[in-house]
This record gives C-alpha cells, sequence and structure tokens, in this order.
C-alpha cells in the first residue's frame, strides 16, 4: 500500500538555490526529499545540532564539493525546505553559525506559513 506523501514546500530562497545545484546533486537529494515526504529515512539524513528535534540535514557530496539540504518534519501535513547551500568552509564538517541563525529564522517563517494554511483549512 503506498505511503500519503505530504507536500515540500520551500522557504525563502531554497528552492532557487536547489536549482543552481548540479543536476545529479538535484536527482539524489530530490529522491532523498521524496523519501521524506512519505515518512521515509533518507540514506544521507542527519538530524541538525543546535536547533532541535525534527531539523534534517542532507549531505551530498560532488565533484570535491559539500552540497546541503536542511527541511523539517515537524509538522504533520507538510516538509518544509528551509536552506540548500553549498558548504564554503573547509574547517570541518560544523555547519557553519551564519547558516544555523538562517535556518532558525526560516523554520519560524515556516511555523508561519503553516499556521496560516491551517487558519486557511478551517475556514474552509
Amino acid at each position: 500500500m503506498p505511503r500519503p506523501s505530504r507536500p515540500l514546500l520551500w522557504i525563502a530562497s531554497s528552492r532557487k538555490d536547489y536549482g543552481d545545484f548540479p543536476p545529479k546533486v538535484q536527482e539524489a537529494m530530490g529522491f532523498e526529499l521524496f523519501l521524506a515526504q512519505t515518512g521515509q529515512h533518507p540514506p544521507s539524513a542527519k538530524m541538525l545540532k543546535g536547533i532541535g528535534n525534527g531539523i534534517v540535514e542532507l549531505v551530498e557530496d560532488f565533484d570535491s564539493d559539500t552540497y546541503r539540504a536542511v527541511y523539517t518534519v515537524r509538522f504533520e501535513t507538510a516538509v518544509y525546505v528551509l536552506h540548500c547551500f553549498k558548504k564554503k568552509s573547509k574547517r570541518g564538517i560544523q555547519t557553519p553559525q551564519s547558516d544555523i541563525e538562517l535556518i532558525k529564522r526560516r523554520y519560524r517563517d515556516a511555523e508561519a506559513d503553516y499556521s496560516a494554511r491551517k487558519n486557511e483549512e478551517r475556514k474552509r
């Protein structure tokens, strides 16, 4: 029996930034985002530390660069992609603090969007 699929919603420039990734990275991450939409655990997914539960990071290496997509599964009826970026820092694997702050802001935007969508559904 097929699993129900939650819509994939993009916050701010995340969709455009994802579109700038190499096609092979988009293909790999696209499949993993699909898995998240259907409630499965993507192979490269790991919880992003320092933000809380339900914030997940996908990591894909390609042509000596590392690409990341951060999404949240905290919402019952949607998966929100919060941030997509090419990791620039060569010092360790840690996500740069500026990206962490951006992800936190975009998570708040996702919360507001989700609340607005739920309120709109209730009005119908």
